[in-house]
């Protein structure tokens, strides 16, 4: 494969198309990409065309979504963020990274990239390369768990059991937290019970908060987690949680609120809603000082690389880049047995 790079011409409309040698910088590397794993949540957005940034402006300055002034740039290049690939060639004045290293980091779906040297990271000794797709899934899972200011011993209700929700289980487990799984597809949940969830609830079987309320004397979970990016689930996240309860949403919704209820038990029960998103300086702002991005993200590889998590078997599918558009389909489609979809670059 040539240097190329998956490129979106329009909704559902996906592809490669080649792009140019770049030349190295100082401070500079270059990689070439062995697996990129595919966001189910981002880029699905944007590979069906719902991502608000396809319709509106981000406004560093107020932090506000405005009207967008000009078309969408298609064709999109360059999305993508969970990347594993080999240094190749280093710019003289690096010294820290070197040709056959095997390294993780955030260069989008492309056969070849150049990046600053302190933008990728070594794989640990022994490590399968294809676990490292997961720092970025990863690290929005943990982002979400330390939001939720998890204790020993709470009941914590998990919605949503793709592989963000499924690394959260397991992360939640690790917290010593009873975990109840929550989701629609028996193979997920059966998933979730092997990553350590206490309890697994099929969605479209039972209620998710008479479950949670049954397991607690009547209380509700202490916390939950929605990372479905759905608002029936957010609204039963809400009416499973105890009075004064936490929920954290950390799924990325889309179009109207529809199935979501604030005059009901959002509104009786005081139930404070967190929002977590992986891109912020920090977790949460009690965090401020102590954890950043770049140690989220660490903290999961180290997770791994002890032995803690094992993301691998959460990859359903490997598909040569050549096939990009059948591996977006897979995940539009949204079967039971779809979780990560990894490109292959050969």
């Amino acid at each position: 494969m040539g240097n190329w790079v998956v490129s979106l011409a329009g909704p559902r409309l996906i592809g490669l198309e080649p792009c140019p040698y770049d030349p190295l910088g100082p401070g500079q590397v270059r990689v070439r990409t062995c697996y990129s794993g595919i966001s189910a949540g981002t880029e699905l957005t944007l590979y069906r065309g719902s991502n608000p940034r396809l319709s509106k402006d981000w406004d560093d300055v107020t932090r506000m979504f405005v009207p967008r002034q000009t078309p969408v740039p298609y064709p999109l290049v360059g999305f993508g963020y969970e990347e594993v690939g080999e240094v190749v060639e280093v710019a003289s004045d690096v010294s820290d990274r070197h040709p056959g290293q095997t390294v993780w980091g955030i260069w989008g779906h492309r056969a070849e990239a150049v990046v600053p040297a302190g933008a990728i990271t070594p794989l640990p000794s022994g490590m399968d390369p294809l676990a490292a797709v997961f720092a970025r899934p990863g690290a929005i899972a943990l982002t979400a768990v330390l939001a939720a200011d998890l204790h020993l011993g709470d009941w914590v209700g998990v919605f949503g059991q793709g592989v963000i929700g499924l690394l959260a289980t397991r992360l939640g487990m690790l917290s010593g937290a009873r975990v109840v799984a929550v989701d629609r597809m028996p193979a997920r949940l059966a998933m979730a019970a092997r990553l350590g969830a206490r309890l697994t609830v099929d969605a479209g079987v039972e209620s998710a908060a008479g479950v949670l309320h049954r397991a607690t004397d009547g209380r509700g979970a202490d916390v939950c987690l929605e990372l479905s990016g759905a608002y029936p689930a957010l609204h039963e996240a809400i009416r499973a949680t105890t009075h004064a309860g936490r929920v954290v949403a950390a799924g990325f919704y889309q179009g109207p609120a529809d199935g979501l209820g604030l005059g009901e038990e959002f509104h009786h029960n005081r139930i404070q809603l967190v929002a977590a998103q992986v891109s912020g300086p920090t977790p949460a702002p009690s965090m401020a000082g102590r954890w950043t991005g770049t140690r989220v993200a660490h903290t999961f590889m180290e997770l791994v690389a002890e032995g803690s998590v094992d993301p691998l078997p959460l990859v359903s599918h490997v598909v040569d880049a050549s096939a990009v558009a059948d591996a977006l389909a897979l995940l539009d489609h949204a079967a039971g047995d779809v979780l990560q979809v990894v490109l292959r670059f050969s």
